[in-house]
């Protein structure tokens, strides 16, 4: 959600930025020429001296302005990682399992895979429905095929257990490790 939000907010300044800057391009509204004022006086008079509610709506406008940037600039700041996941202990109390011992496991089951040179893991979602998202860089002879195959089965039925779980879904992005080209000599 917030990939859509930046997007959202940077079409938007673009658009602002874009008007703003054709405005001052062909000298039109809000710019009567080069010499005249920007509001005029009879503007003034009429809209900022004669009406009181004037001042409440633009300092209004301007606060939620300053709110929605903090609100932003604190979801960018904010980690995405989930501390730790509620497992169920059948007698109706939950423990917690800290999000990074369960990174730790998968990411070590998965490195001891055939085939794999490193294996980076981030829990993500919330406690009672967590999601596991897996960078996983290949050597240059692994298979792709089976080493999906292992995460599938035994790595991710084992995450699925230790969060006692019946479903937790995996983003699984394989790479292959830069290598040399090999000589035949």
């Amino acid at each position: 959600m917030l990939g859509a939000v930046n997007r959202t907010l940077l079409a938007l300044a673009g658009l602002a930025l874009l008007a703003a800057g054709v405005s001052v391009l062909t000298a039109s509204w809000p710019f009567a020429g080069r010499h005249a004022p920007l509001l005029t006086a009879a503007a003034r008079r009429r809209h900022w001296h004669a009406e009181g509610w004037w001042w409440w709506a633009v300092a209004a406008g301007l606060a939620l302005c300053v709110l929605l940037a903090l609100w932003w600039l604190l979801s960018q700041l904010r980690r995405s990682r989930l501390r730790a996941v509620a497992v169920d202990t059948g007698d109706g109390a939950y423990a917690l399992l800290r999000g990074r011992a369960l990174e730790e496991a998968v990411a070590a089951e998965t490195g001891a895979l055939d085939g794999v040179a490193r294996c980076r893991v981030a829990l993500r979602g919330r406690r009672g429905s967590p999601a596991l998202r897996l960078v996983v860089e290949l050597e240059p002879h692994a298979v792709p095929a089976d080493v999906l195959a292992a995460l599938a089965g035994p790595v991710l039925t084992h995450a699925r257990a230790a969060a006692g779980l019946a479903d937790m879904p995996a983003e699984a992005r394989l790479k292959v490790t830069p290598h040399r080209a090999e000589r035949v000599v």
